[in-house]
């Protein structure tokens, strides 16, 4: 059995390719997405398992808290492989993502399903989502876009969802939440001395390294005074199963479920 040390050797290697990462957010993902030539199977998408597992794990939950003639927001939708399964639960679906070239995918792979449709836009902005869904509330579903905010960033978007699901909607998240380091995490992914895959690689040299999202996190920006709690617990976040010859492609996460306080109840706590 190798050293537990030995992992930490990889870190170097990690800094160089991180180097070349936009510092800006939105420039960064849009670069990103910019490059992407496949995703679904052989995807070159870190996050993209190519399939709608996942997502049926959550079936229940989102049967249990999501109203069914409520629009849903698919927000950081990427590709809009989540949108589009999402189109099963709801009348209308929105897919929204910060990155141009993200929406432009997302359209063409889309093509042909009716109740989907992709808006960019920069949720973390303030009054981002005002009229996204049109007069009435709405449903949010939003995987995997926490972790790799910042504290501010994150309280900014979650207030604009707040105003997004109203008093009928619920959101739904589900987030990374490995509480490990950065070399604990992409070696849980498979990057070793000799080999990193590919999409964690490219991922590493495109974009500002994640971190974590859980309760704690959670508490941070969700305001007693603005959310309940509804239903959280733990979940399984699936990448790329390209990576599964030296890593998992399954990552510990975390899921709740939240509802906006009304504007009658935000005066009583006044």
């Amino acid at each position: 059995m190798r050293p537990a040390w030995r992992k930490y050797l990889i870190l170097p290697r990690l800094i160089r390719l991180s180097r070349s990462a936009p510092k800006d957010r939105a420039v960064a993902w849009d670069k990103y997405w910019a490059g992407i030539l496949r995703t679904g199977t052989s995807s070159e998408v870190l996050w993209d398992s190519g399939s709608d597992h996942e997502l049926r794990g959550y079936r229940d939950i989102l049967a249990r808290h999501f109203d069914p003639d409520l629009p849903v927001v698919d927000v950081g939708c990427g590709h809009g492989a989540f949108s589009r399964a999402l189109a099963a639960f709801s009348p209308q679906v929105i897919g929204v993502d910060v990155a141009d070239h993200a929406v432009v995918r997302a359209r063409a792979t889309s093509a042909g399903v009716k109740n989907v449709s992709f808006v960019a836009c920069d949720m973390t902005l303030p009054g981002a989502g005002a009229g996204l869904a049109g007069p009435t509330d709405a449903n949010v579903f939003i995987r995997g876009v926490l972790h790799v905010l910042d504290t501010a960033d994150q309280a900014a978007l979650m207030e604009n969802l707040r105003l997004l699901v109203g008093e009928r909607g619920r959101v739904f998240l589900a987030e990374t939440n490995f509480r490990g380091n950065p070399v604990e995490y992409v070696s849980h992914l498979g990057a070793s001395l000799r080999r990193i895959p590919a999409p964690l690689e490219l991922a590493i040299r495109k974009l500002p390294m994640p971190g974590h999202f859980g309760p704690d996190e959670l508490a941070v920006v969700m305001p007693t005074d603005r959310w309940t709690l509804v239903e959280d617990g733990a979940a399984t976040i699936e990448t790329n199963p390209l990576m599964d010859a030296d890593g998992d492609s399954r990552i510990p996460g975390y899921f709740a479920v939240l509802r906006g306080k009304a504007p009658a109840q935000e005066g009583m706590s006044a």
